[in-house]
């Protein structure tokens, strides 16, 4: 190269540079710039759970429902504490007419398994609007299921064996729901007015489960208790006002989130939140968040659905599906210190649950194994009875009021049976769902129980007349 095209280029590269940059000053512009709103300025990739707020760009929508003058509440997943049993007393059917409960009403919902929460009239629900590609948290009343408010923002959602899979929580005048890609939501119980939202990936650096998120949010006082798996937490803390962070567990052991929610636990007058991630067991103090104990001798190779059974002095049973089996750990405290043994495990032929939860109820264990029959344990592992093979269950949930059991089978008959250790006594059978894949949670409040399938959700009327 000669010294001339050495010396000539650069100068050529800066004039026209120049140039550029004063057609650019000088040229209109149909842009309007916008002020940055914290939170907002994330790209479309926020829809997909991959960082971002998609919650702020909603809006509520009203409608013309109105709330139930109702009593009774089943305010989170599996209601009251958690334990899937209802605390109501109010008198209930033992024998339903030959066209089994009444439905009170219904309505179509989004692809999924998102189950209600119902609190002062409402019922609360998680959904996917696929031809408008929003989630949607959706307010009906409990009386006649029109639609009260909806707090619905853009998300883009594939079908992956439905959407929707958790249960909103309830407290005061709030509501908090988890959508399927691990956004936050937070609004006024009342109006459906946003109070807050966080995305757990961008936030925490959570990974969306591989069938979208199934953790249900936890209020536990002043404060929502979520478990984020991630890269800067375990489980984390955030204010129920604000949504601002409180604490946060670390994760040393580097465990994602699960389809399992998180759940409260009483052990040497120290409060705590037990959370299965993908590697094990953990607790961890409700006061700071510190990791109190962790296991790795309870874990599920493909998916870890159903949540923990806290029961008394410590014990903490564990079940899964995919030929998991089931597991009860003991958790002993000395001078503030906690250890974990396992007591015994169960093959799944005796008991692993592959989705719904299992109860505690009079020192027994009630649920539904992996082959779909119901079953009754004791709490040493001991089978007291099945429901065999004339009465399947699937994938189907159930819930407790009243000493009675309702089981929906995965295909919409509804079981009502007694919650007893001696056998399995069926009072009742109906048919009351007619579509497939009735895998979401139920909730049960002044004597109405409300059920849904992959496309539709009921209220049934099953209080004593």
């Amino acid at each position: 190269m000669s010294i001339f095209s050495r010396w000539f280029a650069p100068v050529l590269v800066a004039v026209a540079a120049a140039v550029a940059l004063l057609l650019w000053r000088n040229s209109p512009s149909d842009e309007t710039l916008a002020a940055r709103v914290p939170g907002t300025d994330h790209s479309p990739a926020g829809e997909a759970g991959q960082g971002g707020n998609a919650v702020l760009a909603g809006k509520v929508v009203a409608g013309d429902g109105q709330p139930a003058a109702l009593p009774g509440s089943w305010p989170e997943f599996r209601g009251p504490g958690r334990s899937g049993i209802s605390s109501e007393t109010t008198a209930l059917a033992r024998t339903w007419p030959a066209g089994g409960p009444r439905e009170l009403w219904g309505i179509d919902v989004g692809e999924g398994y998102g189950g209600p929460a119902i609190q002062d009239g409402r019922v609360f629900l998680i959904d996917y609007d696929r031809d408008r590609r929003q989630s949607a948290l959706r307010c009906v009343s409990l009386a006649d299921g029109r639609e009260i408010w909806r707090y619905a923002y853009p998300l883009a959602v594939k079908r992956n064996h439905g959407m929707t899979r958790t249960v909103p929580a309830v407290a005061g005048d709030a509501v908090v729901a988890i959508d399927p890609k691990c956004n936050v939501v937070c609004v006024d119980a009342k109006t459906g007015g946003l109070r807050w939202g966080v995305n757990l990936v961008s936030a925490y650096g959570a990974t969306v489960p591989p069938w979208y998120t199934g953790q249900c949010p936890l209020i536990s006082g002043d404060r929502v208790i979520l478990a984020p798996g991630g890269s800067e937490a375990l489980l984390v803390a955030v204010d129920l006002a604000t949504g601002k962070l409180q604490w946060k567990t670390p994760n040393p052991r580097g465990w994602k989130m699960t389809h399992s929610s998180i759940m409260p636990m009483e052990l040497g007058g120290r409060r705590m939140f037990v959370y299965c991630g993908s590697g094990g067991v953990a607790g961890v103090a409700a006061d700071d968040g510190a990791l109190l104990w962790d296991t790795t001798d309870w874990k599920i190779s493909i998916a870890t659905v159903p949540s923990p059974l806290v029961l008394g002095d410590g014990r903490i049973f564990l079940c899964g599906g995919y030929n998991a089996g089931s597991v009860m750990l003991q958790i002993n405290e000395a001078a503030g210190k906690f250890a974990v043994r396992t007591l015994f495990r169960l093959p799944a032929e005796t008991f692993g649950a592959t989705q719904h939860s299992p109860a505690s109820l009079g020192g027994q264990i009630y649920g539904i194994r992996a082959n779909g029959q119901f079953v009754c344990l004791d709490e040493q592992g001991k089978l007291r009875w099945s429901s065999g093979p004339a009465a399947q269950f699937g994938l189907g949930p159930f819930l407790v009021a009243s000493g009675l059991v309702y089981a929906l089978s995965e295909n919409g008959a509804l079981s009502l049976f007694e919650a007893s250790p001696d056998k399995f006594n069926l009072l009742a059978r109906s048919q009351v769902l007619q579509g497939r894949e009735c895998w979401g949670p139920m909730a049960f409040a002044a004597g109405r129980l409300v059920v849904r399938d992959l496309t539709r959700l009921v209220c049934l009327d099953v209080a004593a007349r």
